[in-house]
């Protein structure tokens, strides 16, 4: 007996895929979900899928796009798509995408690499940060400890002063009673929780 290899083997094919057939009898507000199910259903037909479910097929959010560019009620005629098979998967790429999807892509492309160089950047950052916390590990000199000292010593005075400027504050705001008030809630009889009852 031949022992069985498993590869993950990699197929790609390139599909011209009409659409205006299978879109004719459908209801005008169901012509490009239609249009979309009919991609997966040819792809799960040619891909050679042995399993029967459209989730197995991967639209790229791009020919997507492309699909549903001309709304609900009007979907392409025809469509032409690069499938890439991978195990149970098929992932479906638009093989000529529009001018101002490509752009689109092409934007996103780039945010993306500068999301990635900033990263690195701040990975660089992060290691010479590191690496000055060693250094700072190292004996202080005398003139340097003193000179902390000293701002320490700084920080706290205004953190003092801020204090003692937060405390005004409150006993300017606080509300001031009347004795005049008072004594006649007292006589007739009323306290804080009664409300004249």
């Amino acid at each position: 007996m031949a022992k069985a290899e498993t590869k993950a083997e990699k197929i790609e094919r390139e599909y011209i895929i009409p659409l205006r057939e299978k879109c004719r009898p459908v209801p005008r507000y169901k012509k490009t979900p239609k249009a979309v199910r009919t991609i997966k259903e040819f792809l799960l037909r040619h891909m050679k899928m042995r399993e029967g479910d459209l989730n197995s097929i991967r639209i790229d959010s791009y020919l997507n796009e492309q699909i549903w560019m001309r709304g609900i009620k009007n979907p392409v005629h025809k469509i032409k798509v690069k499938a890439v098979k991978e195990d149970d998967i098929v992932r479906v790429y638009s093989a000529d995408l529009p001018k101002n999807i490509k752009f689109k892509k092409l934007r996103e492309e780039k945010i993306e690499e500068k999301a990635k160089e900033e990263l690195e950047k701040k990975k660089t950052l992060m290691e010479k940060a590191k690496e000055t916390m060693k250094n700072r590990e190292e004996p202080v000199k005398d003139s340097e400890k003193k000179e902390e000292e000293t701002e320490k010593e700084k920080s706290s005075m205004v953190s003092e002063e801020l204090l003692e400027k937060e405390s005004a504050k409150e006993m300017k705001h606080t509300a001031k009673t009347n004795p005049k008030k008072e004594k006649q809630s007292e006589r007739k009889g009323y306290d804080a929780t009664s409300r004249g009852r």
